[in-house]
């Protein structure tokens, strides 16, 4: 994205967007400048009620006011009065058909005495008993005639007990022998009935009564001191009256504090973007980095607010994670800037401020610092471990200086910094979504491609053997070139790696591939050129069929830039002497380089590619070699596009100037004897 009216109306675009985006989803119904945790001490000036308001009671006591009213719930059952009357009818008419002989008029008399003693006391079901036991209920309710009555459980009988205590009726063995023979378990079945309406109705209606405040504050009461210990009581006194200030905002005041937060998150992103401008501008420019870096300014806001709806869990986010990333892939100064914006968004919606604050910027500072270069998997592990132990440890410190007695100590927030850690953890695979669709491409990125085993590698040292021994020279020059003037080595190397695939489709056609047969010695010139010239195309069609990330394939497009074949090109011109020459034939489709690292390698190639042709190799021929070679590509204006000087070139060409001669092992021209 060039530096164009468009292009900074669609930054202030973004960032204008960011801003307002980062509001609307800010909660505001908020009283500023209540602050307060229960055990800490109220810091602010002594608080008294401008309004009454009423207390209202914390979730702990409305659930134990609950559990004391359903403990003390006593169930309705209904004395089914039918069931009574049909067992007494059914053993009238057995009596008088059959059982008249047996057991005769006195004991009839007490059966019938007994069997309505029974069901008129009730008789309840084994089940019924079992679960009234197991409840702990000792009473209920007793539904007879449509009027209820309190019955002790104990006095209820269950089928078992009822028979028993028919066959206690005459104890004599005439008498018992009479009550076994009469079958009078057929006569007894439970008459007492569950009536769960009934009981649901009542439990649901003590719950109502429940009242939900526990006092009434008065105007002008002191709500609390400077210095008083938030307790139980203050703390649900303090959020009670900022439930009532929230319910005192209208809508005017919404949109006041809307109007607010946009103020503070425009300034907040100003400053963020004059950092950008004085320090990263090439950022803003491109259009991936730049989304990049509004995405994470956004994000971590917005599930900020959304765990600070549901809950106070909000420390389990992994705030760290947004300066791991842009640390890994752009820089530590800027990692360290964003991670600064996002904490100081945050701490506007936050409980405490002062702590998140404090607990951020440490462990912020301590995730840079302790990836400095991902090349391994192992090394977010450790940047979790090193995340938790610094919140744990700046915690603490804090706790003792503010709390009075260990049992105070909040263990909740301990538990949250290892969550915290462990959703640091997902950094990695986030990361390799982050490339995908920001197309960056990491350093373990790199060095997976720079494995030998790769296939597309392995099939460049088979079929074009020269050429890969060609490219790990290359990349041996480019890397300690990167590493002299602050370049990324491990990019440039694994550029240089891949710069030449395009010489698999025709190896035998370049100089470092061929045997005894050249065979461009039968082509006309501009015919040789353009097979030459087409690896630069031939390599961005294979780094395409391989998904080669785009870092890549710029070192493909870019190593030889606008330049010429000029072997070809020198060797036409004098084949036809006077005649126009069409200087597209044999002219590279470039791009010219664009970065320190595509500058790199393109020195690095053209004088690697030219140290073969030397006949001897003195200090003095290679010095002259590569200041002839980057000399003349400065001149055309190769490197105009790259942030690039004339000391990073002076200090390149010397790092060559020491590589080339270790390598050819140059001896010192010796002098010659004045006569």
């Amino acid at each position: 994205m060039k530096a164009t009216t468009k292009s900074y109306l669609f930054i202030a675009a973004v960032f204008v967007a960011a801003a307002v985006i980062i509001s609307f989803f800010l909660p505001r119904q908020r009283a500023i400048g209540l602050e307060f945790s229960e055990g800490k001490p109220w810091k602010f000036e002594q608080l008294t009620a401008p309004f009454n308001f009423a207390v209202y009671k914390s979730e702990r006591a409305l659930q134990e006011e609950r559990a004391a009213i359903m403990s003390a719930q006593r169930p309705y059952y209904v004395l089914e009065e039918g069931k009574g009357d049909e067992a007494l009818g059914a053993y009238e008419a057995a009596y008088k058909k059959e059982l008249y002989l047996l057991v005769g008029p006195v004991l009839n008399r007490q059966i019938n005495a007994k069997l309505t003693e029974l069901y008129d006391a009730g008789i309840i079901s084994s089940g019924e008993l079992k679960r009234l036991q197991a409840d702990s209920i000792s009473t209920i309710m007793l539904i007879r005639h449509n009027v209820a009555s309190p019955k002790s459980v104990s006095e209820l009988y269950t089928v078992q007990q009822a028979y028993e205590s028919l066959m206690a009726i005459d104890s004599t063995l005439w008498g018992r022998h009479a009550l076994q023979s009469s079958n009078l378990n057929d006569y007894i079945q439970p008459n007492l009935r569950y009536d769960a309406i009934k009981s649901e109705a009542t439990l649901n209606e003590a719950l109502a009564s429940i009242s939900l405040t526990s006092k009434v504050i008065q105007k002008d009461q002191k709500i609390i001191g400077t210095g008083d210990m938030v307790d139980e009581e203050h703390y649900q006194t303090l959020l009670s009256y900022q439930h009532e200030l929230n319910k005192r905002i209208d809508e005017r005041g919404v949109q006041m504090t809307f109007i607010g937060q946009v103020l503070l998150m425009l300034l907040l992103i100003a400053a963020y973007v004059m950092y950008l401008v004085n320090y990263r501008r090439t950022y803003l420019f491109e259009r991936n980095k730049l989304l990049f870096l509004v995405t994470q300014l956004t994000l971590y806001p917005i599930i900020a607010s959304w765990i600070l709806e549901a809950g106070d869990g909000f420390m389990i986010i992994p705030f760290a994670m947004a300066p791991v990333m842009i640390n890994i892939f752009l820089d530590s100064r800027t990692a360290f800037i964003t991670h600064t914006i996002i904490t100081l968004i945050i701490s506007l919606i936050v409980p405490d401020p002062f702590i998140f604050v404090l607990l951020q910027f440490t462990a912020g500072i301590a995730a840079i610092y302790s990836l400095t270069e991902l090349t391994a998997r192992s090394q977010i592990f450790r940047v979790a471990l090193v995340v938790v132990i610094c919140y744990s440890l700046v915690f603490l410190g804090y706790e003792l200086i503010t709390r009075s007695a260990l049992n105070l100590f909040d263990k909740r927030m301990y538990i949250n910094f290892l969550l915290n850690g462990v959703l640091l953890l997902f950094t990695y695979p986030l990361m390799l979504l982050y490339e995908k669709l920001f197309r960056f491409t990491s350093d373990v990125t790199l060095m997976e491609l720079s494995n030998f085993n790769i296939k597309l590698l392995r099939q460049l040292s088979e079929n074009a053997p020269g050429t890969f021994q060609h490219s790990i020279q290359v990349s041996n020059l480019a890397a300690a070139a990167a590493n002299k003037v602050g370049a990324s080595s491990l990019l440039v190397r694994t550029g240089a790696m891949y710069h030449d695939i395009g010489k698999l489709e025709n190896p035998i056609f370049f100089t470092e591939n061929q045997g005894n047969t050249n065979p461009h010695a039968c082509l006309p010139y501009d015919q040789s050129a353009k097979i030459i010239i087409n690896h630069v195309h031939d390599g961005l069609r294979l780094a395409e069929k391989h998904n080669l990330p785009s870092a890549i394939k710029d070192f493909i497009a870019t190593h030889h830039g606008l330049s010429k074949a000029k072997y070809f090109y020198i060797s036409y011109k004098n084949e036809h002497p006077g005649e126009e020459v069409d200087e597209c034939l044999f002219t590279y489709p470039g791009p010219a380089p664009h970065s320190m690292e595509t500058a790199i390698l393109m020195m690095a190639d053209a004088v690697e590619a030219a140290s073969r042709s030397l006949p001897e190799y003195t200090e003095e021929s290679i010095t002259n070699l590569i200041d002839r070679i980057i000399d003349g590509q400065v001149m055309e204006g190769h490197f105009n596009n790259c942030p690039i000087t004339f000391k990073d070139i002076t200090d390149i060409k010397a790092v060559f100037r020491e590589k080339l001669r270790t390598v050819y092992h140059t001896r010192i021209s010796y002098p010659e004897l004045k006569r």
